[in-house]
């Protein structure tokens, strides 16, 4: 960073996905030695500036100043030294250089400022790193490390996962999870892979069925023939496809860290010739000095960075308090440099739960509607299953009275029995598919039917909005990424706009959409929230995820997270980025006027240092508070309103 700071805001984890994601292993912040280093200096800069400013003499505050440029310059400086070994020059050095420069010239509060704006801002991206570090190591969580394995004659032996080769004959008992990629031999259950494909419901699992490591069985055992390496199982190659997408994905730097390098070299060339030319000449030694140390304060980048910063950290912080939290400054100007959206559905453009959505009882049953629902609710409700839970929400929902159920059994893909009132009753799923993509369940007392009920995962009731929004920012419609049925999938297209629709997709399938996207020169921004998405959120040139029902290592992936899960705030945000772009460009041609003018009146006149220190400052501010309009709130509405009239 060039006098940067790089905001990484924390997502608040949610339970809603707690038994399909890995549990966290977080870095604390003050477990990194940036970290403390960085700390160490802001105290000793506080606390000189308290001394300072109290009337203290020098002597008092001089020694944590200087303490404050030890703890928070000496890594910066490191790094530096070690780029010009190399034959590269940063400005984190140059800027180092300035900040003693300004101390040698008095401007000791300035230079330990600048020290500490450094400081804070290497153990912010250094947290970054460890925090997305952390979520990849956790997913590898997901998948067991033991297993057990059938021998050829029938014994049973718990090994490493590690240690089993294709061919090898896995048992899976009920509520474990799966230890390899594989096809089910024999039995029949329900697994939970959401984590991988994002299906929303458990799919039935029998002999033929394909099973990944890490997934969650249901209630039935399962005998599972090893088809892949644990190496190279689903769940590995999405940690390596997070990996590998973050290593490549475009340098992430700010306009103004892109033409760095030059312009470090072009000011320290420019310094040495502002302080030889005039020596060489016969000027005074401390004139020459003071004069090129006054020509690198008003020409210091950082008068251009802090231009940059404050309009992207204003976007930052109203978007935060609308549910957004965007990670840094970087993530920031990227999302408003998209030109392309594509959308996960499950968790996204959809609630991720079931719910029942029709309740149709059977004439001559003699039940009503709430009759029926309470009924399947009753036998249902000593279920774990994802649609007996939404049954039995669904019943509540209506303050319907259950009756307590007797001899409940639960058969693995089949549904529940169980007596109710007197009478077995049995909630299943039923063998007619339904029309409009909904799971349909019958319900029969005593062997006979008496009626149905339709589940559906919801679709977000701004997710026809947000299409369209996005569609009028990038000109484009957006594409739908699933790893869900075609049926489903073509069912929210159609309710959202959508044409360009690719379903049954796993997660490395999903990073190959996004990259023919990116070939074809698209920025492309994709909006998730599962571990299956994380590859892709990594891979595209911007990333958002739902922060409500997000896994952990989405969160930590994406660029962004939409807290509330207001999926408008997607297009409202895009838009906010592209105001604070606007408001960086206008920063930067009053940040440069002004630069230009003081290094002309440095070079050609006598630039004053008092006068040069104030005219940086000056521009500083009226830059910084220029930036600061995006902090108010009509700068939110303005986006969203934009949305909605383009919309």
């Amino acid at each position: 960073m060039v006098c940067g700071v790089s905001v990484t805001l924390a997502p608040h984890p949610t339970p809603a996905r707690a038994a399909r994601v890995a549990p966290r292993r977080r870095t604390r912040l003050l477990a990194l030695p940036e970290a403390r280093w960085a700390l160490a200096a802001l105290l000793a800069f506080l606390l000189a500036l308290a001394l300072d400013l109290g009337g203290l003499p020098a002597w008092a505050y001089g020694p944590l100043y200087a303490a404050a440029y030890v703890t928070g310059g000496w890594e910066p400086a490191l790094e530096g030294l070690r780029a010009l070994r190399e034959k590269t020059l940063d400005v984190d050095l140059l800027m180092i250089v300035a900040a003693l420069g300004a101390a040698s010239i008095g401007q000791v509060l300035d230079g330990a400022l600048l020290i500490v704006i450094f400081a804070t801002s290497g153990a912010l991206e250094a947290l970054a790193t460890a925090r997305t570090a952390d979520s990849v190591r956790g997913l590898l969580d997901l998948a067991p490390t033991t297993a057990t394995r059938l021998t050829p004659d029938g014994r049973e032996e718990t090994v490493p996962t590690a240690a089993l080769a294709v061919g090898d004959t896995l048992l899976i008992r009920p509520g474990t999870r799966i230890g390899a990629d594989g096809t089910v031999l024999d039995g029949t259950s329900e697994a939970d892979q959401a984590t991988i494909t994002g299906e929303p419901l458990p799919v039935v699992k029998g002999p033929g069925d394909e099973v990944f490591a890490g997934t969650l069985n249901g209630t039935g055992a399962l005998r599972v023939r090893v088809d892949r390496d644990p190496a190279d199982s689903v769940i590995a190659r999405i940690v390596t496809l997070v990996e590998e997408a973050s290593r490549t994905k475009a340098p992430t730097q700010l306009f103004i860290e892109k033409i760095e390098q030059r312009y470090a070299i072009g000011i320290v060339i420019a310094t040495l010739a502002v302080f030889g030319i005039p020596l060489a000449f016969g000027e005074n030694l401390d004139d020459a000095l003071l004069r090129a140390m006054t020509f690198m304060i008003v020409a210091s980048p950082c008068a251009v960075v802090l231009a940059t910063m404050p309009p992207l950290l204003s976007a930052i912080a109203n978007a935060g308090r609308h549910g957004v939290l965007v990670k840094s400054a970087v993530a920031m100007e990227r999302l408003g440099e998209i030109d392309t959206a594509a959308l996960d559905k499950t968790g996204t453009l959809t609630e991720g739960a079931p719910e029942v959505t029709d309740v149709r009882p059977l004439p001559g049953s003699g039940l009503d509607a709430d009759g029926l629902l309470a009924l399947a609710a009753a036998a249902e409700h000593p279920s774990e299953h994802p649609l007996a839970r939404a049954v039995v929400a669904a019943a509540r929902a209506r303050d319907l009275s259950l009756p307590p159920a007797e001899d409940f059994a639960a058969a693995p893909g089949r549904g529940v029995t169980a007596t109710v009132a007197g009478q077995r009753v049995t909630v299943g799923r039923a063998t007619r598919p339904s029309p409009d993509a909904a799971t349909v369940i019958e319900v029969t007392r005593d062997g006979t039917p008496v009626g149905t009920l339709a589940l559906t995962d919801r679709l977000r009731p701004d997710a026809a909005a947000t299409t369209a929004a996005l569609t009028a920012l990038t000109g484009t419609a957006p594409t739908l990424l699933t790893g869900d049925n075609a049926t489903t999938a073509a069912q929210v297209g159609a309710a959202t706009g959508i044409t360009d629709i690719r379903a049954n997709l796993l997660p490395e399938d999903k990073v190959d959409a996004v990259r023919e996207l990116e070939r074809s020169h698209r920025k492309v921004l994709f909006v998730g929230d599962g571990v299956n998405d994380a590859p892709a959120l990594a891979a595209a040139h911007s990333g958002v995820a739902m922060g409500r029902a997000g896994s952990d290592l989405a969160l930590e992936t994406a660029d962004a997270v939409v807290v509330r899960d207001e999926l408008t705030a997607v297009p409202a945000v895009v838009r906010l980025s592209r105001t604070a772009r606007r408001l960086v460009v206008q920063n930067l041609v009053i940040a440069g006027t002004f630069i230009t003018v003081l290094v002309v009146w440095d070079l050609a006149g006598h630039l004053p240092l008092p006068l040069g220190v104030a005219g940086h400052e000056g521009s500083t501010v009226l830059v910084g508070l220029n930036g600061l309009r995006l902090l108010r709130e009509s700068a939110w509405r303005g986006s969203t309103a934009s949305e909605a009239g383009e919309g």
